[in-house]
């Protein structure tokens, strides 16, 4: 009887080989998902930072497209023009209300969606995608069609329902992200040490909400404060920000448009920074508190 002896070296596992393979042709090429991802990156920061740096430009002309030196004067003089003025604080204004009305809406309803089951959820669930799905032209000339039907005055009470009424999915949906992610063990838990429904929500369950409600927040003030076509269809003779800055850009664009984005921009950008910090610091402590 013939014995068959093994080769000297057997082939590498088929999962070996794939993964030399790879490494080998990692090395070989260019990694393009990384340039891609650079060059996105920059396309999306070149506006921002055209908007910066114009908002230095000692310009002397209507039209704020040409750099002619350096200068803190626009900062200086940055509620020079009254109207724009006016306009940021009628938007800041709506910005803010549309901003607390909203989360705390958004929020109620994404915990009755997340945690209980009634009739017409599913309905509900539908309204709000087709909300977020709709054009901004659709809604805003349905708005206007109703509130000619109701005989509303159109101004900064109409800007505000409107804005309410598209940004409430926004916040359902980062509210709900959260929530997600919650344990439901932990409020079973304070219920069975005797806490009430209502104790649990606001001791266990709503401060962990914190990070979703405060993102909901965010996006709900940024959506109110930038929004420009829905607006612009209720609004009457009301000018918010975006609705002035759009008609100065007939005449020319003072540099205080870029000075007051630069601002709003870079507020945005340090509650960012605070909110990661923040985060980071209290994943650190569970670390620590897990870790004994």
């Amino acid at each position: 009887m013939a014995v068959t002896t093994p080769p000297a070296s057997a082939p590498a596992s088929p999962q070996a080989y794939t993964y030399a393979a790879h490494r080998k042709r990692r090395f070989k090429r260019p990694d393009f998902l990384h340039l891609y991802t650079v060059l996105l990156m920059v396309y999306l920061v070149i506006p921002l930072a055209v908007m910066i740096l114009f908002g230095f430009n000692n310009t002397h002309g209507r039209y704020n497209l040409k750099w002619d030196g350096f200068t803190l004067n626009w900062y200086r003089n940055l509620f020079a023009i009254g109207q724009l003025t006016s306009a940021l604080k009628i938007s800041l204004l709506i910005a803010v209300l549309v901003m607390i009305v909203t989360t705390v809406m958004g929020t109620l309803m994404a915990y009755a969606i997340h945690r209980y089951k009634f009739a017409g959820k599913g309905v509900l669930n539908t309204i709000l995608v087709l909300n977020i799905s709709s054009s901004s032209v659709v809604i805003g000339a349905s708005l206007l069609s109703l509130f000619v039907a109701w005989n509303v005055a159109l101004g900064q009470f109409t800007i505000f329902a409107a804005q309410v009424m598209f940004s409430i999915p926004y916040a359902v949906i980062t509210v709900r992200a959260r929530l997600a992610v919650l344990d439901p063990a932990i409020e079973e838990a304070a219920q069975d040490l005797g806490a009430t429904p209502l104790a649990t929500f606001f001791k266990v369950t709503l401060p962990q909400l914190v990070p979703g409600i405060m993102g909901a927040a965010m996006l709900t003030f940024a959506l109110s404060i930038d929004d420009f076509v829905t607006t612009s269809f209720v609004s009457g003779t009301t000018l918010t920000f975006p609705l002035w800055v759009y008609g100065s850009t007939r005449e020319g664009t003072p540099p205080q448009v870029n000075v007051i984005g630069t601002l709003i921009f870079g507020i945005g950008l340090i509650v960012a920074i605070i909110s990661g910090v923040i985060k980071e610091r209290r994943d650190k402590a569970r670390l620590r508190l897990i870790n004994g």
